[in-house]
C-alpha cells in the first residue's frame, strides 16, 4: 500500500505526478490511499510507503491519455468529494488500457467524474452570478468586499473571472475556506474567515479592516483549506439579501439543462427569471448576469435595442448607461413617455473583449442573435405590443428574423406577419460615436423624428381603440 499526501485539497500538480509515477510503475488503484497535508486521515494503515519511495521513473518511460481527461481531471478534482483523487487514478489506470473510456458515459467512473466536473462549473456559474461587492471606504482609498459560501474549492479556479471583470477597482471575495484579492495587478490569496472569525450580519467592513487593511500585506500564497461546518444563520445577511435580488431568489446550484422553447403563455416575470439562467450561446459566461426587458405589462411600444452594455451589464437593467440617458432625452422631445414603453434588447448578454481595464463592446454573431431570439418572440407574445421599434442592425436583424439595413428601412412603418407594426431606426449608441458635432445634431434629430413617428402610431391606436 501506498499513501500519497499532497500540499493542498487543490494540489493538481501534486496529484498529476504521483498518479503518473504510480502508473509507470504499475501500482494498482486498490493499493493506494490519498490524503491532503494538514488534515488527519481515519483509518490510515500504519507504515504505508510514501510515494517519494517509488523506485526513479526511466527517462524513455511514458504513456499518453486523451487531453480531455487532463482537463476533467483539473475542474473534477475542485470536487469536495473525498474520493475525487482515487477516483481519477482509477481512470487514469484504466486509460492506459482502453484509450476511449472516456466516450462511455455510462461507465459508472466517467459518469462521476463527469458529474463532480459538472457540479464545479455549476458552482462557478453560482460564484459568478451572486457575489455582489460592497464598498468599503470611500474615493481614493475605496476598497469592495464580497461574501460567498463556495459549494466546492473553487475560488482560486473562479478569481481571474473577477480580476477580468472589475479589472478597475481593488476588491476582495471571502469565504470559510480561502479569501481572493485583487490590488488592480494582481491576485492573491489569504486564510479564510473561521467559524469564530466570521462576520455577523452588517459587519462585513469591520471583517474586513480587522483582518485585510491597506498596511497589512497580503501575500499570495493559498493557504491550507478549512472545513466548512458553520453556520448558516451567520452568513453574511445583507450580501445574501444582494444576492437573491439579482439571481431571483436562488442562491443555490442550479442544473445547466438546454434551454427549450415553451409555448407562448409566458408572463414576462417567469421569463426574467428563465432567462437569467440561459445557456443557449456562449456569451454568459463572461458577462455579470443576464440583462432582460423592463416596462409594464400594458405597452403598446417595445424598444429594441443590440445589447447590453458596461454599464447595464453591472446594474442588470437595460439602457442606463450612456446610450440610455440618450434614449431618454430623444423620447422626452419626441414625446414618448419611457415609463409607459418596454425596452429590450435583441441579446441579453454583455459581448466585449478586454482592453486593460477596459471592456470594449464587441457586435453579437448572427448565430448569437438567433440563440438569443426566443426571448424577444416569448417578450412579444407576453406583452403583445402594437408596435416594435428596431433600434440598430442587431435589434432590426432579431425583429424580422433576416439582416435589414437601417437606411433603406427607417422612417416608416412596416408591417410584421403578425400583424403588427414595425419601425427601423438607429441606436443611440450611434450617435454618441459621431465625431463631428453637427453631423452629429443632425442625426440626433432624425432619431427623435423617428421616436416621433412611434408617438404618433400609439396615439393614433390609442383614438381608435
Amino acid at each position: 500500500m501506498y499513501l500519497i499526501t499532497l500540499d493542498s485539497e487543490t494540489d493538481f500538480d501534486g496529484w498529476r505526478k504521483a498518479a503518473r509515477a504510480l502508473a509507470l510503475h504499475h501500482i494498482a488503484p486498490v493499493d493506494v490511499i490519498w490524503d491532503v497535508q494538514g488534515q488527519t486521515t481515519e483509518q490510515i494503515p500504519p507504515g504505508l510507503s510514501e510515494a517519494p519511495s517509488l523506485p526513479p521513473i526511466e527517462i524513455e518511460s511514458t504513456f499518453n491519455v486523451p487531453a480531455n481527461f487532463i482537463e476533467l481531471a483539473r475542474v473534477a478534482l475542485l470536487n469536495r468529494d473525498v474520493q475525487r483523487f482515487a477516483l481519477l487514478y482509477r481512470l487514469l489506470w484504466r486509460l492506459k488500457a482502453d484509450h476511449d473510456l472516456l466516450a462511455e458515459m455510462t461507465d459508472p467512473d466517467v459518469a462521476l467524474a463527469t458529474a463532480m466536473a459538472n457540479s464545479v462549473h455549476r458552482d462557478v456559474q453560482r460564484m459568478r452570478d451572486v457575489v455582489r461587492f460592497r464598498e468599503i471606504g470611500r474615493e481614493q482609498k475605496a476598497h469592495y468586499a464580497a461574501w460567498f459560501v463556495p459549494e466546492h474549492h473553487i475560488v482560486e479556479f473562479a478569481a481571474p473571472f473577477f480580476a477580468r471583470r472589475y479589472a478597475d477597482m481593488p476588491w476582495s471575495i471571502l469565504t470559510p475556506d480561502i479569501c481572493a484579492h485583487w490590488n488592480g495587478h494582481v491576485i492573491s490569496f489569504t486564510a479564510g474567515i473561521s467559524q469564530t472569525e466570521m462576520p455577523a450580519p452588517n459587519r462585513l467592513e469591520e471583517t474586513w479592516r480587522r483582518h485585510f487593511q491597506a498596511d497589512r500585506s497580503i501575500t499570495p500564497e493559498a493557504p491550507k483549506q478549512r472545513g466548512r461546518n458553520f453556520p448558516e444563520a451567520s452568513i453574511l445577511e445583507p450580501l445574501l439579501t444582494d444576492a437573491e435580488r439579482w439571481t431571483g431568489g436562488q442562491t443555490t446550484p442550479r442544473p445547466e439543462a438546454p434551454m427549450t422553447r415553451k409555448p407562448a403563455a409566458d408572463d414576462l416575470e417567469t421569463l426574467r427569471k428563465e432567462a437569467a439562467h440561459c445557456r443557449a450561446c456562449p456569451l454568459y459566461k463572461d458577462a455579470t448576469q443576464t440583462v432582460f426587458g423592463e416596462g409594464p405589462k400594458s405597452a403598446t411600444i417595445m424598444l429594441v435595442g443590440e445589447q447590453p452594455g458596461d454599464k447595464e451589464d453591472l446594474a442588470g437593467h437595460p439602457f442606463v448607461g450612456p446610450a440610455g440617458q440618450m434614449l431618454d432625452r430623444a423620447l422626452q422631445e419626441a414625446g414618448v413617455d419611457r415609463r409607459k414603453v418596454y425596452v429590450t434588447n435583441a441579446v441579453k448578454h454583455f459581448k466585449f473583449v478586454p482592453r486593460g481595464k477596459i471592456r470594449l463592446h464587441q457586435k453579437p454573431t448572427t448565430p448569437e442573435i438567433r440563440a438569443c431570439r426566443q426571448w424577444y418572440e416569448r417578450e412579444l407574445a407576453a406583452l403583445q405590443p402594437s408596435l416594435v421599434v428596431a433600434m440598430g442592425a442587431t435589434a432590426a436583424q432579431s425583429v424580422f428574423g433576416k439582416i435589414t439595413p437601417i437606411g433603406k428601412n427607417r422612417g416608416r412603418l412596416i408591417a410584421l406577419p403578425d400583424g403588427r407594426k414595425a419601425l427601423v431606426t438607429v441606436h443611440p449608441s450611434y450617435l454618441l460615436r459621431l465625431p463631428d458635432p453637427k453631423a452629429k445634431e443632425l442625426e440626433y434629430q432624425r432619431f427623435v423624428d423617428d421616436l416621433k413617428i412611434a408617438a404618433g402610431f400609439r396615439e393614433k391606436s390609442a383614438r381608435a381603440a
